[in-house]
């Protein structure tokens, strides 16, 4: 990557062990993650060792998540920033500046998602990753959603109210049991949207 990108500077995000404000507000933040393996536990203080000798900034805070770093420094800087990820959360950190290099299998197939191709493959502007993740949930940080809203369901309201805010206001405009659901997941929804929003204002 750094053959190919040459950046001008680079900066590695780490999570630490430490609770974070997701986690107090919601227990059950990742909990069906499985554990670091042992095997890489070892491992990590040599990658930073390295990362070190090479010239490579880290950054690492406890209580705050390497995806909360990645947007306040993408955000904080009015330079092009390459955001290089396994996770589909920093897709809600695309705009003109910043695009989303997600390596799918590790390097060897890596995607570009940038503010002109985003919502071709998507089908959603990038704020909208956020309100997409307060319907359907996200199994991999165990995020509940609502109930019974799969993808297809909640692009289909995003494409209509745009925000799940915009869609409590019509909530009239639902029917049958597609209304009960977002009715009584209206808790569950506002919860996981503020789990699935990235801080872009931490210290």
């Amino acid at each position: 990557m750094l053959s190919d990108e040459q950046p001008t500077f680079v900066a590695v995000a780490f999570d630490l062990k430490a609770p974070t404000f997701r986690h107090k507000m919601y227990s059950e933040y990742k909990g069906t993650r499985k554990p670091m393996p042992m095997e890489l536990i070892p491992q990590i203080p040599l990658l930073k060792e390295v990362l070190c000798l090479m010239g490579i900034k880290t950054i690492e805070q406890e209580g705050i998540e390497a995806d909360d770093i990645i947007g306040t420094i993408a955000k904080a800087t009015d330079v092009k920033t390459i955001i290089i990820t396994g996770d589909k959360d920093s897709f809600q950190l695309v705009d003109e500046q910043t695009e989303v290099h997600f390596t799918k299998r590790g390097l060897t197939d890596v995607e570009v998602y940038n503010h002109l191709n985003f919502t071709e493959k998507t089908d959603l502007v990038p704020s909208q990753i956020i309100d997409l993740k307060a319907l359907m949930g996200d199994s991999s940080d165990n995020i509940p959603g609502i109930s019974g809203i799969g993808e297809k369901t909640a692009k289909t309201l995003l494409q209509t109210y745009k925000t799940v805010d915009n869609l409590y206001e019509h909530l009239d405009d639902l029917k049958g049991k597609l209304k009960e659901k977002i009715t009584e997941g209206k808790q569950s929804a506002f919860m996981s949207k503020t789990l699935a929003t990235i801080n872009t204002q931490c210290d």
